[in-house]
């Protein structure tokens, strides 16, 4: 894909001023240059064009706000002054596996005050005696040189400012998650506890029946109990119980049988 049909693509709709980050890599430059880039996208933090077959930087725009630049895996030998007028603020400029192969090369970097960080893997300036020493006694403001500073302690993975971000996001991140977490704990604590209340209506409804049942059994048991003693008696005590019972209703014929007697 051609530089300028990747800058529109990149944009999305956006205004160049609005874009802070952009990432160019992977496509073709016209002839080994910048194309389509322009002082337009004023607030440009981060710029990379890995791999874009460019030979010089000559067609960079005015980025006051620079900060960042990944040029790495070109054809670069050269013009560096370039950055000092178009990128002042520069603070990290990677151009590893390029063509740089004398440290004079590097001379122009001296301008820029704020550079805090320089690679330059894979090119032939970093095979020379004394590489090192003399490229952070050619920069003074240097820190990091290929990752690692004088005393060659590894650099952070990004610089703190943004390790800030990082951090600011991640705190957001995990007070987003506790929040999360501390909903579906309430939410499934809410279901369990209506989940008991109804076992309890349940436990209660069924209580109530079972309660009822025995009393109905119970009343059905002793009708029966009674119909069962009657039936059990023997033939002569019922006789003589509906005998009693008779004599118990009529007691006017008791009388009238004790008259004739007399």
């Amino acid at each position: 894909m051609e530089m300028k049909k990747r800058l529109a693509l990149e944009l999305r709709n956006k205004k160049p001023g609005e874009v802070k980050e952009l990432v160019l890599d992977n496509c073709r430059s016209d002839d080994g240059k910048i194309v389509g880039l322009s002082s337009k996208f004023e607030n440009l933090e981060f710029l990379s064009m890995i791999n874009v077959n460019l030979i010089a930087i000559s067609n960079l725009p005015k980025l006051n706000k620079l900060r960042k630049l990944e040029l790495s895996d070109n054809r670069i030998s050269g013009g560096l002054e370039v950055l000092v007028e178009k990128a002042p603020n520069l603070m990290h400029l990677n151009l590893s596996g390029n063509k740089i192969k004398d440290i004079n090369t590097l001379e122009p970097l001296k301008k820029l005050p704020h550079l805090r960080s320089l690679d330059l893997f894979n090119c032939e300036v970093t095979t020379l005696i004394n590489y090192r020493e003399s490229i952070f006694a050619l920069l003074p403001q240097l820190t990091y040189l290929d990752g690692f500073d004088t005393n060659d302690k590894e650099a952070p993975d990004s610089d703190p400012e943004a390790d800030g971000l990082d951090d600011e996001y991640d705190e957001n991140g995990e007070e987003g998650e506790e929040e999360e977490e501390d909903d579906e704990e309430e939410l499934y604590e809410d279901v369990i506890d209506e989940d008991e209340d109804e076992d309890d209506l349940d436990g209660e409804e069924e209580e109530d029946g079972v309660d009822d049942e025995d009393e109905e059994d119970d009343e059905e048991g002793e009708d029966e109990d009674d119909e069962e003693g009657e039936e059990d008696l023997p033939q002569g005590e019922k006789r003589k119980r509906e005998i009693e019972d008779e004599g118990e209703d009529d007691p006017d014929e008791d009388e009238e049988e004790d008259e004739e007697d007399d």
